[in-house]
């Protein structure tokens, strides 16, 4: 049986911009770094040290030659958020493209886009 979600792998061009917009706008802890032989490096991110789950940020284009079949789209994810105008507000005033605050069946979202143009949402839960 699984008993969680450990770890997303997001697939970026460049590793270092996306390890700053994560960490320097965002707020996100370093976790790990690991660089392997062959040229294998993945940096591993998450909200804060104790979170349950962690994004491995990977190199696209190495993982598209080590496996050309892999799916390397970015993933759909959602994040949770305790003060939504707060947080919009913040990466607004940090130049990242967000999007409105809308209200959904399931509660407040906002959109907001990485350095890469890939999109992710965030959703009020208290």
């Amino acid at each position: 049986m699984f008993s969680r979600v450990g770890q997303i792998m997001l697939y970026v061009q460049n590793q270092d911009e996306a390890k700053s917009f994560w960490t320097e706008k965002l707020g996100f802890a370093v976790i790990s770094e690991e660089n392997s032989d062959q040229g294998f490096r993945w940096i591993e991110i998450a909200p804060h040290r104790d979170a349950e789950t962690s994004i491995i940020l990977h190199n696209k284009d190495f993982v598209a030659k080590m496996s050309p079949d892999l799916n390397l789209d970015t993933p759909s994810l959602m994040f949770f958020s305790e003060n939504l105008d707060q947080l919009h507000q913040d990466l607004s005033n940090k130049n990242i493209t967000v999007g409105e605050i809308i209200n959904m069946p399931t509660g407040r979202v906002f959109n907001f886009a990485d350095n890469e143009e890939n999109y992710f949402a965030v959703m009020e839960k208290r």
